[in-house]
């Protein structure tokens, strides 16, 4: 089963009075089927209807597992919230089975961010629909019944007339030449983020959903821009306040194969009592994730461990490298760079997997026609075949 918790109710209409409810996790024996709802019995024994989009196959909880191990292991790039309920769904699609619901203000860690197409992912069918009805007899054989008298042979049909070349060539004044093919609609694409609560399950979201928890005196400088992550560099005592020098990456354009397109450090001014730029670059090809780690920065004086970050960004020559960078009291300064890593195993979309058939469910059988049913009744009175 799917979601957190799940009504059985005794009829298909939502209006109908709910038998039992079962949690996240619990085995249902299905039963029969009835478009795309199911019958099903629960360990208990009650039995009742429940939609099939809300249930997961056994491999759909295997790959739940693993994408739960998967995701334990990836850092946190930020901390997001939502302003409504939120459910939390298997697979980066629309149709993909919800397994939990996060609620409005809750927060969760955001992990990557995924473009998916829109498009629907059925799962396959419980029972196999029944076979066609075959053709009547009757329409058979008026199919074959030729005419009682034959048909005239049809016509030649007229050719072309004789200048048909000069017909079809285009007007000069027309610019057919110069005109370009309208270009074709993109395809809708969805844009999902892999989350983390804070009890350890991980799932996806709709990234549009989701608002980034980074302070509005800092977020105010977006300009329009997506914030695709943000973190604390430290901290900054003014008074009897103290601020965090925050990093963040944000995006112009989420469609494109990359994460973001510019990363920007704030500071504290002292002087002015405001959030100030310290360090900024744009046009940017950045691939996540952002670590925060020790930077070594090597000074006049000695080599020594900064505060600092590092980022994976692909340059002219299309090769990705990982460029550090440590904070100096109030001050960014480039570290040096390096290869980036390996790309991890990419989150693909998956249909739901299709839902094994009990025993107690056979396929129906195909319903006979009348006069099948005449034949079946007249076999039976008479004791011939």
């Amino acid at each position: 089963m799917g979601p957190a918790s799940l009504n059985i109710r005794s009829d298909i209409p939502m209006k109908s009075p709910v038998v039992t409810t079962v949690k996240h996790g619990d085995r249902l024996e299905i039963l029969g089927s009835r478009r795309r709802f199911l019958r099903v019995r629960t360990a208990r024994g009650a039995e009742g209807w429940t939609d099939e989009r809300q249930l997961l196959a056994s491999a759909d909880m295997a790959a739940l597992k693993d994408l739960a191990r998967r995701a334990a292991k990836m850092p946190a790039q930020g901390v997001a919230t939502t302003y409504g309920e939120l459910n939390l769904h298997t697979q980066p699609a629309r149709q993909s089975p919800s397994f939990l619901q996060i609620h409005e203000k809750d927060k969760v860690d955001v992990l990557i961010h995924l473009v998916t197409p829109r498009a629907d992912s059925p799962r396959k069918p419980l029972i196999p629909p029944p076979p066609k009805k075959k053709a009547k007899a009757a329409e058979k054989k008026q199919a074959k019944r030729e005419p009682r008298f034959p048909l005239p042979p049809m016509p030649k049909p007229p050719g072309p007339p004789a200048d048909w070349l000069d017909l079809s060539r285009p007007e000069p004044d027309e610019g057919l030449a110069d005109e370009e093919p309208e270009p074709k609609p993109a395809a809708p694409t969805d844009e999902w983020s892999l989350v983390r609560t804070p009890t350890g399950q991980s799932g996806w979201v709709l990234t549009r959903r989701l608002v980034m928890a980074i302070p509005d005196e800092v977020a105010q400088y977006a300009e329009g821009h997506r914030i695709v992550s943000y973190f604390s560099l430290g901290e900054i005592t003014d008074g009897d306040q103290k601020k965090n020098i925050w990093l963040w990456t944000t995006t112009s354009d989420s469609s494109q194969p990359w994460d973001f397109d510019s990363f920007r450090v704030f500071i504290w001014s002292l002087r002015h009592h405001r959030y100030e730029t310290a360090h900024i670059e744009r046009n940017l090809k950045g691939y996540a994730p952002v670590i925060l780690k020790e930077v070594d920065f090597s000074t006049r004086r000695q080599p020594a461990k900064y505060p600092g970050f590092s980022i994976c960004m692909e340059k002219k020559d299309g090769q990705r490298y990982r460029r550090e960078y440590a904070l100096l009291t109030n001050v960014m300064r480039f570290a040096g760079e390096y290869p980036c890593e390996a790309p991890a195993q990419p989150f693909l979309a998956k249909p739901p997997a299709p839902l094994p058939t009990s025993s107690a469910a056979p396929a129906p059988e195909p319903k006979e026609s009348f006069g099948e049913s005449l034949k079946r009744r007249w076999q039976a009175l008479t004791g011939r075949k």
